[in-house]
């Protein structure tokens, strides 16, 4: 079909200049300026659904990180790309750029405070750091709730390099009853659930710390029994990024055991520090695992080193129970559809309309155990400089209806547009207005959406580090990280207008005189 088209345009231009065969009036015509709708328009609802068929059927298992449905999962895409003769920027048939990761299994704990022991999974978690070690701890820092932000910071004027740090779970509130970093009275991420661990932590190892006990007795009851439950069945553990740096220990504490260090911690948020003797063992192993990034790509004609960058995940949660997760929609659909788009610009590199940026097409691995492939990408081995990468157009599930837009089905939902780039939402307005008038919605946008989807998906890891990011999403949906996220429920008509959106943003980004500009880096730092 699509050679057809090339043919036909051929024929018409054969057509258009005659057969003339006078050598000295004959001229070759300047060659028009592409028309990307030729392109986009090979984007089709027929072919992304034979692609997701394959791609999130029952022989994929589930695309666990590091399973061997993971690997055909890779291979799928390998084999695509070399079908299309879309090179790797790695090397001859190296298109894998391979992924460090190491599964934490279970660790023996024991601990005690002041003498008097404690129970693992009751009373304490080890989040992270499996590294075998004895603790015989003197004094411990107390951080108040361990914010850092900036209009609030409990790390102010303390410092805590090298040493163990002890905060407690929530976010002070003002005399309005708002949290004090916000300024409403919606969730941050500071005082909401697992982004909660994740910001206390990274805060406490900006500021130095060699460990951090974070108090959250509601965790604790929520996660205790399932962690417990998890190293007595002899079931893997969490999957995580190996780095040559040292980890900081992570360890979620409950109540009567911070209270055992600092009695005055519900009641007090002053920081000072705390002596007292925290004594015990951690014993652990871990197994790598092998996985890996796939990557593909399009040297650009005019600004090669400056890189756009297109990007999904490509792994899903597995098999669990006898149960196969195919995750049709999440992410299989943002995973067929970054495929398509390749297949639409390499058409028209094939008549002679290359990008004049570069293209990097980089599906990622270990997106559901922590952003872990875009952050190696990002973080340890960026392919391309971090400071040539123009832009991330991330796609993590648009084939989907959100059921709070059944009945105006003709939407996307956008996230991050405009956080570090005015460029970036306007181009993205502009093109959306030009060839599709898909409804932008830009409800999760919000800094203060309680769902936290900014920080959530792989562009994440790009917008840390400054570079302008547009995350594209459908929302969810009954069949979220359920075995019933099938193939068969994906609304291909909307799968393909998505596609061809993203495939015309990323032809402006590509095409356009000059990169977007980021004028706004400091406030889109969380």
């Amino acid at each position: 079909m699509k050679t057809s088209l090339r043919i036909f345009a051929a024929a018409l231009l054969l057509v258009a200049c005659g057969s003339s065969n006078n050598s000295t009036t004959a001229k070759t015509a300047p060659k028009p300026p592409a028309d990307p709708t030729v392109y986009g328009n090979t984007i089709t609802a027929e072919e992304l659904k034979e692609h997701l068929y394959i791609y999130a059927s029952d022989d994929f298992e589930g695309r666990d990180t590091g399973s061997a449905g993971q690997k055909k999962a890779s291979n799928y895409l390998k084999e695509q790309y070399m079908t299309l003769g879309i090179p790797s920027p790695l090397s001859g048939e190296d298109y894998f750029q391979e992924v460090p990761l190491e599964r934490q299994k279970a660790p023996t704990v024991t601990m005690a405070v002041n003498g008097t022991s404690f129970n693992n999974y009751d009373d304490f978690l080890v989040l992270g750091s499996a590294d075998s070690q004895e603790l015989n701890i003197n004094e411990v820092v107390f951080a108040g709730y361990g914010i850092d932000a900036e209009n609030y910071s409990d790390y102010k004027d303390l410092d805590v390099k090298g040493k163990i740090v002890l905060v407690k779970a929530g976010e002070p509130k003002d005399a309005n009853g708002n949290y004090v970093t916000s300024g409403t009275a919606e969730n941050t991420k500071w005082s909401y659930g697992r982004q909660s661990l994740s910001s206390k932590r990274d805060a406490a190892r900006d500021n130095g710390a060699k460990a951090l006990l974070f108090m959250n007795q509601d965790m604790i009851g929520q996660y205790g029994a399932y962690y417990r439950q998890m190293a007595e069945s002899g079931r893997a553990g969490r999957i995580s990024l190996k780095s040559n740096e040292p980890s900081m220990m992570f360890v979620m504490v409950g109540e009567n055991f911070a209270s055992a260090i600092h009695p005055d911690i519900n009641s007090s948020n002053e920081a000072k520090m705390v002596s007292t003797k925290i004594t015990g063992t951690i014993s652990s192993q871990a197994e790598k695992v092998d996985s890996e990034n796939v990557v593909a790509f399009i040297r650009g004609s005019e600004k090669p080193d400056e890189i756009l960058v297109i990007s999904a995940h490509l792994d899903h949660v597995g098999v669990n129970d006898g149960e196969i997760y195919n995750g049709a929609d999440d992410d299989g659909s943002g995973t067929v559809a970054v495929v398509e788009i390749a297949e639409a610009f390499k058409e028209a590199v094939n008549d002679g309309y290359t990008p004049k940026r570069s293209i990097l097409f980089l599906h990622v691995t270990g997106e559901e155990k922590g952003l872990l492939g875009s952050r190696h990408y990002t973080d340890n081995d960026p392919i391309f400089p971090l400071e040539n990468t123009v832009a991330n157009l991330n796609i993590d599930m648009i084939g989907r209806i959100d059921p709070k837009r059944t009945g105006d089905r003709n939407y996307v939902y956008l996230i991050g547009s405009d956080k570090l780039s005015t460029e970036l939402h306007n181009l993205s307005e502009e093109v959306n207005n030009k060839y599709m008038n898909i409804e932008f919605d830009y409800t999760y946008n919000d800094e203060n959406d309680p769902n936290r989807f900014y920080y959530r998906s792989d562009h994440y890891n790009f917008a840390k580090n400054n570079i302008p990011i547009i995350f594209y999403f459908n929302g969810t949906h009954d069949d979220y990280h359920q075995p019933g996220d099938t193939p068969d429920k994906i609304e291909y008509d909307l799968l393909e207008n998505r596609t061809r959106l993203v495939f015309y943003t990323a032809w402006e980004v590509a095409n356009r005189d000059t990169r977007v500009v980021v004028d706004k880096a400091e406030e889109s730092q969380p």
